[in-house]
This record gives C-alpha cells, structure tokens and sequence, in this order.
C-alpha cells in the first residue's frame, strides 16, 4: 500500500471562508480532534500575523500530540531583504514548530500584476527562502501558489520555480489549484509532467479548491500521478465555495483506492471529528455530505429497504460503520452500539449492549427536540453516566430568576438570583452580572464553591446560540452550546428550550456537572452555612 501523507490546513485556510472563526482555545481542541483521526501534518497559520496566532502558537507548544505535528506557514521573503533579515521568516525559523510551509508565487500572471518581481527575482525568493527555513533546521515545504494556471501559462516557468525549491532543500512541493479554475483532466497533465520534469529529486503534494465543484476529484487525479502528500480542510471550508474536502479525500484514497493514510481503527472516528469541527463553527452539519452525513446511508421503504436488509452492498458502496456513521432504515433504525461503548469505556463506565441501545435511543429522542451532541462532549458524558447509574446531581435545584432592568439613562443591570439544595443545606445566592447568563453563572458558583471549592477554577471560555426553527420569530427553539475550562481540559455542553435563558442554565449546570463528575473521588473540604446568601457586582 502507497503512503499518503496527510496535511490540514482547517486552522488556516479554511478559517478564510465566509463566516468561518474559532478561539485559539478552540483551534487547540481541534487540533487534538485531528491527531486523534491520524492527521500526519496540521497547519496553524501564521505564528505572529495577530494576537490570536499569538496566543495559539503559546498555546500549542505546550500541548503534547500522539501523531499529528504542527505546521507553521508563511511566504517567501520580501524584496531587497535578505531571507535571514526577513521578520516573518525569523518568526518560522524561531517557532516551536519542526515544519515550515512557504508559499510562493509560480504564475507570470502574479509576477507581473501583484508582487511586481521579475521572473528571476522570484526564482531567487523562492531558493533563498527555503535555503534559510532548513538551514534553520526546518523541514520545510513549499506551496506552488496558482500552479497549474501558472503551468497553463508557461510550462516551463512554473516548473522552474519547483525547481527552484527542490535545489534550496525543500523536502516537498505542493502543487496548489489557488483558484480552483483546474478540471481532472489538466490535474493529471500537469502533475505527470512535474513528476517527469523532477524525476524524483523532490516528493510532490496536491493543495485543490472546489470552485468548480472538483476539489475531491482533482486531488484524487493528482494522487493517481504520483502526488504523495494530500491537503484540505476538514467538511471543505475555505474561501469562496471552500477548499478540497479532505474527509472525503481520506475516506475515497484509504476506502476506494487502498492507499495507507489513517487507518481503520482511526477512520472509525471520521464522522465523529467531522461533525466536531461543524458544532464548534455553529454550523450544522451537512445531512448530504459524503461518507460521514446523517443521510449519507440513509434509505427510504420499499425496494432499497429490502434490498439492504437482504444485502447491504446492493444500495451501499461501503459499510458505514468504516467511517463511524451509521445505516439508517425509516422502518427499522440500526444505531452504532461500538461508538457509545468505546466513549462509555473512555470515561470508566460500564455499560452493556442493552444500556448502549437505550442511550443511542435516548439521543435520537433528543436530538429530535434539538439537542446535538458531536461537540458536547460534556453534556454527552453525562448522559452515558445516567444511563451506566453513575450520574449524581450536583445540587438540587429549588428555583433560579433573572431581572434585566434597562433605566431612561441607557444602562442595563443584570441580576440573578438561584436557590439549591447541597449536601441537605439550602444556599440562597443573588449576584449581578453583565449579562443573564453571566449573572445565572456567577449566582450558580457563589453557591455551590462553598461545598465543591475546586470548582471556583471551572470558568467559561467560549458561549454559542443558534435558532433552530427561523419561522417561528422570537419564540423559536434554541439551540446553546458553551465550552467550559479548567485551566487544563476544555469540554462543551449544551442546553435546549424555545427560552433562551434556560437554555443557557442547562448548559451551564451540564458545564459545571461534568466538571464535578469527572474529579477523583476524595473530600470536598468545602465550608457551609445554612441559607447563606452572597452578593456581588
């Protein structure tokens, strides 16, 4: 079996499409979703381009990967500056990451219009770029910017400026479709004759845009010519119409064509990590996407029900439970039992056939009313446990109300006030906030820090609503999804009701629950007092 390398560029690339943003806090769980699947290479972006790749490159030194490694990118150096002066390549060179890419221009058109270099010039900023990145120790890659329109253009050209990098040192160069103007056909053409024009000095990679809806296709044209390293964004997001859907990438090479990417046991979780990096966009998931959408194996009565039931080839083209999705039949559901009991073992729960068919029922029922789980990994434990006989309340709860006062000079005050039940005790808490959910959150705490004090270091990191139901107005169903942290792990909840505010407490006390639940069994050592009240600003 040929190896493929895979490399993606969701972090960077893809957070140019429309819409498109995430935290570093974020990105960090992300990046953990894609080790976790196998993915050889992870671009993060620019190390210094503004304070959120800041504070994500800190971030990510300190995270320990299993598989993944972390890439940094950026481009040639600029002109009349020498490659080692240049202040985003000394950023490279001094990064924490072992991989650079560089892009570089490789399209007359760019040369002229654009960066204004001459056709030698460019030749130079390219071979004194990655000559610079290795010297500084750096695996490094270049990306051909608009290569095949560059190669459509001038063959020869284009061709030089791989040569080019391949001369520097560059371990690899990444043909890229930047505008996504490429058929299959011109792929194939182009790849076999830089593969020719190499002869092997140098590996080569595929980079496609899906303007022409070929982004899959093109890439799998490029691997067919010899093309060994893959890339794309996760569910194909990226700017304009998106990027090279690397899911279905991996999916069609190692399922199809039998190349050695990530490997069973890892593309088990390729609906699962698809899904994630969807719910933490806010965006839902498409239910018609390939492999891993919810009707991507779904079959309606008649003819191809029983033909399924006879034979699941004669309507499929691969079993579902490959990629970790699931078959589903309007008249008889089968659900995946294995991934509930593999989340099941992860948290130390024990839980049977019998309490996995009855969770994968309860979460149908709920996903029904809206609740989705693929980023809620906290809310999600918390259901296994109720279903394994693991689950204890936190507190019970008496009742909680929020006041939002707007007054003629234009300020708005915020207060919440909650009654729970602890450990037989009764806590009364009236706290003011910025806002309902952040004055829910600090009443919640104010209570509850008394007898569980570690939790005082649980804050919110992250908080999303989504309107489920438009037509319905101010009173449509809604959908909140928060990210809790510890300072150390970061974990989602989520919280349904066609009340805002009480979707927002489901979340909350979900965040907090999952918290308590996850800690080692040990004294609380917390001080208590009987109706106690607090109060804040």
């Amino acid at each position: 079996m040929t190896k493929i390398e895979t490399y993606d560029a969701t972090l960077r690339d893809g957070m140019q499409g429309e819409g498109m943003s995430l935290t570093a806090a974020e990105k960090v769980r992300v990046v953990h979703k894609l080790d976790a699947l196998g993915i050889d290479l992870i671009e993060a972006g620019f190390p210094a381009s503004n304070p959120k790749q800041l504070e994500l490159f800190g971030l990510l030194e300190r995270e320990k990967l299993q598989h993944s490694q972390i890439v940094a990118f950026g481009m040639t150096r600029r002109r009349d500056v020498a490659a080692a002066d240049d202040p985003a390549l000394k950023v490279l060179a001094a990064c924490f990451a072992s991989v650079c890419t560089i892009v570089g221009k490789t399209w007359r058109l760019h040369l002229e219009k654009v960066v204004r270099v001459s056709a030698e010039e460019n030749l130079e900023l390219i071979a004194d770029s990655v000559a610079f990145l290795v010297g500084a120790g750096k695996r490094t890659i270049y990306d051909a910017e608009h290569f095949f329109d560059g190669y459509r253009d001038d063959p020869e050209y284009s061709l030089r400026c791989l040569r080019a990098a391949a001369g520097a040192g560059a371990e690899r160069v990444v043909l890229c479709d930047t505008n996504g103007s490429s058929l299959p056909h011109q792929i194939s053409d182009a790849v076999r004759a830089v593969r020719a024009a190499l002869d092997g000095d140098v590996a080569i990679g595929i980079h496609c845009h899906n303007d022409l809806e070929c982004g899959v296709a093109n890439t799998l044209a490029g691997v067919a010519e010899g093309a060994t390293q893959v890339q794309g964004t996760m569910n194909g997001i990226g700017e304009r119409t998106g990027n090279a859907n690397l899911v279905a990438i991996v999916a069609n090479l190692e399922l199809r064509l039998g190349y050695d990417l990530i490997g069973p046991e890892r593309m088990a979780k390729l609906s699962e990590t698809a899904h994630f990096v969807d719910e933490l966009l806010n965006r839902n998931p498409d239910p018609r996407a390939a492999w891993v959408g919810r009707s991507a194996f779904a079959h309606k009565g008649g003819l191809h029900v029983a033909g399924i039931r006879a034979d699941a080839t004669t309507f499929e083209h691969s079993d579902p439970a490959l990629v970790g999705n699931e078959r589903e039949l309007l008249v008889s559901e089968l659900a995946g039992k294995h991934t509930v009991l593999e989340k099941a073992a992860a948290a130390g729960l024990v839980l049977d056939d019998a309490g996995a068919a009855r969770v994968i029922e309860r979460v149908k029922e709920l996903e029904h009313r809206g609740y989705q789980y693929e980023a809620a990994d906290g809310s999600f434990e918390l259901l296994l446990r109720r279903e394994a006989g693991e689950y204890e309340p936190l507190f019970q709860l008496e009742s909680w109300r929020v006041i939002v006062e707007q007054r003629a000079d234009g300020k708005v005050e915020t207060e919440a006030t909650i009654k729970v039940w602890l450990d037989g005790e009764r806590y009364v808490t009236t706290v003011e906030g910025n806002g309902p959910v952040n004055a829910l959150d600090a009443a919640l705490r104010a209570a509850i820090v008394q007898v569980h004090p570690h939790l005082a270091n649980v804050g919110l990191v992250n908080f999303k609503v989504r309107i489920l139901d438009e037509t319905h107005g101010t009173d449509a169903i809604t959908r909140v999804f928060l990210d809790a942290s510890d300072g150390t792990d970061v974990w989602g909840s989520t919280g349904v009701h066609e009340n805002i505010i009480a979707a927002s407490w489901q979340a909350l006390v979900d965040s907090l629950e999952f918290a308590e639940q996850r800690r080692p069994a040990g004294p609380r050592g917390g001080v208590r007092s009987s109706s106690s009240e607090a109060r804040s600003s």
